[in-house]
């Protein structure tokens, strides 16, 4: 089973395969911060430091926006765990400025009315 390390927290986990970090940490008491789970807040937003986890959601591409994927952040509640160790960091700071960040891309509003 590959290791999910909380840098941050110091915490390390043996997690199954497609493991979402998140529910991981939220399970064994990572630390990750969160609020929503959803993948708008931005509270569970960190920093992969070592191994790779699956591909970027829309959610993620939304509330991060190329500036904070392309440094190599993900939200938390959106990333999983392939087959290989991971490690992650958060920052209080980062985690503040991704929460103000307005969504990329809003939803259309939709009417019913003509």
């Amino acid at each position: 089973m590959p290791k999910l390390n909380f840098a941050t927290s110091g915490k390390v986990l043996e997690v199954p395969e497609n493991s979402n970090i998140l529910r991981m940490s939220l399970r064994f008491d990572g630390e990750l911060p969160n609020r929503c789970g959803g993948g708008v807040c931005g509270s569970c937003v960190c920093k992969i430091e070592e191994g790779t986890v699956d591909h970027i959601k829309v959610q993620e591409r939304r509330k991060l926006g190329e500036e904070w994927l392309s440094k190599g952040y993900r939200l938390g509640c959106q990333a999983f765990i392939n087959d290989e160790d991971v490690t992650i960091s958060w920052d209080k700071e980062v985690t503040e400025e991704v929460k103000k960040r307005k969504l990329d891309h809003p939803k259309k509003k939709v009417t019913t009315t003509p």
